[in-house]
């Protein structure tokens, strides 16, 4: 723990997110946001950096563990917003997420952290007024879904 804090005082810890989307019904964007385990705030799925898979494969193995999310995964990030993760004993790391846009396919019955969090889709000008780190409101603010090009 203290080599994991020495290093995030020297700079931001590396994180990867999903940002889960799908056309709606009225060919409107919706962004699916998640709630944290802990303090029940609205995120989006994210995660560590997983040794032997690229950002955006870790990024879209997160959408599935905590939301049951499967899809089209773009290999380039959308943006990046920085939070503290909070720790046991009141200590925070300070991180750095990169966002790899996720368009939804398939939204599975069971998923590993099925109980443990609450999902639902939003607009992405709603979504930003719910989550709390400004540079994420900033990024779902403006989402626009990339063109599907078949690098992911």
């Amino acid at each position: 723990m203290k080599k994991l804090l020495r290093k995030a005082q020297a700079k931001p810890l590396k994180q990867v997110a999903a940002l889960p989307f799908r056309i709606g019904a009225d060919g409107r964007i919706e962004v699916l946001l998640i709630t944290s385990r802990d303090t029940g705030r609205w995120i989006i799925p994210k995660g560590w950096p997983m040794i032997g898979r690229k950002a955006h494969r870790a990024a879209e193995r997160e959408a599935f563990e905590e939301a049951g999310l499967k899809g089209q995964i773009a290999a380039d990030p959308v943006g990046w917003y920085r939070y503290d993760k909070r720790l046991d004993r009141g200590l925070a790391l300070p991180c750095k997420v990169r966002v790899y846009p996720l368009r939804v396919e398939v939204q599975h019955e069971r998923w590993p952290e099925r109980g443990q969090r609450t999902l639902r889709w939003f607009r992405p000008e709603e979504a930003a007024r719910l989550v709390h780190e400004d540079e994420l409101q900033r990024l779902l603010a403006v989402f626009a879904p990339p063109p599907l090009d078949g690098r992911a």
